[in-house]
């Protein structure tokens, strides 16, 4: 389990995290809106909630963190490398040949529970988790990120009613609310809303926030499991969080920053 850390304390790792995924976005074309939209729950997860090791991943009591929408990929990286499973200089072969640090998560890297990229799976896989654990009566927490756009996919919503029905108070969903999906605006592609009304209807425990707020980040996940209940946090966010030129736009899904708006970026990240 991580130190305590205080909300001011997250959010400067969330500011190093971001600069990370900066730098590499400055260098070539990758994911960086929906890496930097998750930036404040995966630090909130990593450094202040979740019982992990660096020096020993796989140890039998940790929780479990799912990426399920794997193209924000780098914001998974960069956070891991902070939180010491890996060097962070790794960081700058992102991508590159021989790397293990590809545009989805594999289970070459340190820490990735699941290599994930074909979207829909993630929860599925972490309702399994969930379920085993209980079953085992182990008290590991399971968490899975997903983002708005991969809610078009069935296997969700077959996961969303698996989970109520096996009462896996021990799994915490994630929505990555930023927005958009590939090609626009995911409620004129297909709308989700109301959203947080149909998990309610499903079973689950819903906690709406804004998830580039720390503290209401902090507030929600760090509440005590709901007996016989799962949690989904919907995050409300904002795609390229962190980047002015990147912020809201659909740009920010697949793009590469100039030097320009690169150095814009970090000077209001460290003022």
């Amino acid at each position: 389990m991580p130190e305590a850390a205080t909300i001011q304390d997250l959010e400067k790792r969330a500011a190093t995290i971001r600069r990370h995924v900066i730098a590499v976005a400055a260098e070539h074309m990758c994911h960086a809106g929906g890496a930097l939209s998750a930036v404040d729950v995966m630090a909130a997860l990593y450094f202040g909630v979740m019982n992990v090791d660096p020096k020993d991943p796989a140890r039998p009591d940790r929780d479990y963190f799912i990426l399920s929408k794997g193209h924000g990929s780098l914001a998974l990286f960069a956070t891991l490398s902070e939180r010491g499973f890996f060097p962070v200089s790794m960081l700058a072969s992102f991508e590159q040949a021989g790397s293990i640090l590809a545009g989805h998560p594999t289970l070459k890297v340190p820490g990735v529970e699941l290599a994930t990229g074909s979207l829909g799976h993630g929860l599925p896989v972490a309702t399994g988790v969930a379920l085993a654990c209980k079953v085992s009566g182990d008290a590991n927490r399971v968490f899975v990120m997903m983002g708005d756009g991969e809610l078009q996919e069935g296997s969700v919503w077959e996961a969303a009613l698996a989970a109520p029905r096996f009462a896996l108070d021990n799994l915490t969903a994630i929505i990555d609310r930023n927005g958009f999906q590939a090609f626009g605006e995911v409620e004129r592609i297909m709308p989700l809303e109301p959203l947080a009304d149909k998990w309610h209807s499903f079973g689950w425990r819903v906690i709406e926030i804004d998830g580039n707020d720390m503290a209401q980040v902090v507030e929600a996940l760090g509440q005590p499991p709901q007996s016989e209940r799962p949690t989904l946090v919907l995050a409300r966010t904002v795609k390229g969080k962190g980047v002015p030129c990147l912020e809201g736009s659909p740009r920010a899904h697949f793009t590469r920053l100039t030097p320009e708006e690169a150095a814009e970026a970090l000077q209001g990240l460290t003022s």
